[in-house]
């Protein structure tokens, strides 16, 4: 299986990025050296994770991260995109836990002899319990706990940091763990859905000058995940739901980012649910941004309810991933397009795209030919989508490995390398093959 590129495609530029992506939680382990974060908690009630599984050992990188480090080197990628565990380097009682601080400076140490760039998520949903117990995301002061967490990290990785990412997706932190309830904490509420938006977008605005000031020379900025969301049918309902739909999961986190300001969906909720603003919020939240990172998966459909609101329209025509998501290429080009017309964007990189698919080890081998599919369709659109006018400085594969996919837990599998979790044997799939081939035709050109 190849995946190919024109010889004339806008990613073949050397200066184009291309990159694998994880996260703390999904793959760290090594529970014992850090404080307890609310997906442990989450893990530990029956009932949330669907396989019963937990994080505590995953794919147990930190005893491995030197054989991760070779594996990513030999596919070939000019960066790797993985996240801070604030656990693991700020304990219960505010104090540093060096020995946390010491396992990603190392990281970063053994990337950067490499020649790999490092894009560092600050928080990727695994918020330590001891600020849970506070309140958490609800609590305001967490934005600025954030912001001291942000200041601790910047400065003991020095240069070693290409590019910062402030948060990984606030929309899952908010609405997906404060709305549905499906992620931890696990609430269902929509004025706590609110609340944590916009606290999230707080810390984040509070963290980008800390950042500024101790990493000048990184990129900094944050990672938002978009879903174009179309009708169900061309009805004037459901037209006006898909509109709500993407104010309320699109654009409530791009709108005051960009524009200081949220969509004016907010007026129309009740009072009750609205989030409390404090004077001078939004202009801390709509700091200049050196890169906006873009997370993308799918296109959702909605049909208006009797509520007056939104619902969606899970797809049932393949094809369709593991995961049950269509596979909509298009709708790549068709969000990136539409937010560069419709702001003034930093540059753009697409910091997560991947598919998970019912992978198979057999004769040590993962013949993922769907998945390799996928990645050249997205890279299409990548590439579509710079051709069109906009500037997208590189992709991330998501994810480097399979790993803990949250409240699916280790039932779906998203990497290009298979694990296993008995032997924590990692086998490259036809993926991760394709990938590395497609990054070594561009650097012999």
């Amino acid at each position: 299986m190849k995946i190919t590129l024109a010889d004339s495609s806008p990613l073949l530029n050397p200066e184009f990025v291309f990159g694998v992506a994880t996260a703390s939680f999904q793959i760290e382990g090594a529970a014992d050296s850090r404080e307890p974060c609310i997906w442990d908690t989450f893990c530990a009630q029956p009932g949330r994770i669907k396989d019963g599984s937990d994080g505590l050992t995953a794919c147990d990188h930190v005893a491995r991260w030197r054989e991760d480090v070779e594996l990513i080197a030999a596919l070939g990628v000019d960066a790797y995109r993985f996240s801070v565990a604030w656990g693991r380097v700020i304990r219960a009682d505010g104090s540093i836990n060096q020995a946390g601080l010491d396992f990603y400076i190392q990281l970063l140490d053994a990337l950067k002899a490499r020649n790999i760039k490092a894009f560092v998520t600050l928080y990727h949903w695994d918020l330590p319990q001891y600020l849970q117990d506070e309140g958490g995301w609800l609590n305001r002061a967490t934005a600025y706990k954030f912001a001291e967490y942000a200041d601790i990290v910047s400065r003991a990785f020095g240069d070693r940091v290409h590019s910062y990412a402030t948060l990984n997706e606030p929309f899952c932190s908010a609405y997906l763990s404060y709305e549905a309830g499906i992620h931890a904490p696990g609430v269902q509420n929509r004025q706590h859905g609110r609340q944590v938006a916009h606290h999230l977008l707080l810390a984040h605005g509070l963290a980008m000058p800390v950042l500024q000031k101790n990493a000048p020379a990184a990129l900094n900025g944050i990672v938002l995940n978009f879903s174009p969301c179309h009708p169900a049918s061309d009805s004037e309902a459901d037209i006006r739901a898909a509109d709500m739909a993407d104010q309320y999961h699109n654009q409530w986190y791009i709108q005051p980012l960009m524009e200081a300001r949220y969509p004016e969906l907010l007026q129309q909720l009740p009072a009750s649910e609205q989030p409390v603003i404090a004077e001078g919020d939004m202009a801390i939240i709509a700091q200049p941004l050196d890169f906006l990172g873009v997370n993308y998966y799918t296109r959702t459909v909605y049909r208006a309810n009797t509520k007056g609101w939104f619902s969606d329209v899970p797809p049932t025509t393949p094809p369709l991933t593991d995961m049950g998501w269509e596979i909509y290429p298009q709708g790549l080009t068709e969000v990136l397009l539409a937010m560069h017309r419709r702001y003034n964007l930093p540059p753009v990189y697409i910091t997560e795209n991947g598919a998970a698919m019912p992978d198979s080890l057999q004769h040590n081998q993962v013949a993922d030919l769907r998945r390799a599919a996928y990645f050249e369709q997205h890279l299409q659109a990548t590439a579509d989508a710079i051709t069109a006018g906009m500037r997208i400085d590189g992709y991330f594969a998501w994810s480097l490995m399979d790993n803990f996919e949250w409240a699916e837990g280790y039932a779906k599998r998203f990497g290009i390398v298979y694990v296993d979790y008995v032997t924590q044997q990692r086998t490259l799939k036809a993926s991760a093959i394709a990938l590395r081939d497609l990054f070594a035709t561009r650097r012999a050109k």
